[in-house]
């Protein structure tokens, strides 16, 4: 259990920069692959343990 403050911090980071261009991005559909994961998560698994938690 990551607990919902390092959910938190995972997901924020995960689609930060989506969010700053979603108003620019209004109606399109963004799929969330592993690739997207690991390039933008790859840091934050390798530092901690949270790999296990990441599908």
């Amino acid at each position: 259990n990551i607990g919902a403050r390092r959910l938190h911090t995972v997901l924020e980071r995960l689609l930060e920069e989506l969010s700053f261009s979603a108003p620019d991005r209004a109606g399109e559909v963004v799929e969330v692959s592993a690739e997207m994961v690991q390039e933008r998560l790859g840091d934050l698994i390798r530092d901690r343990d949270l790999a296990r938690y990441i599908l």
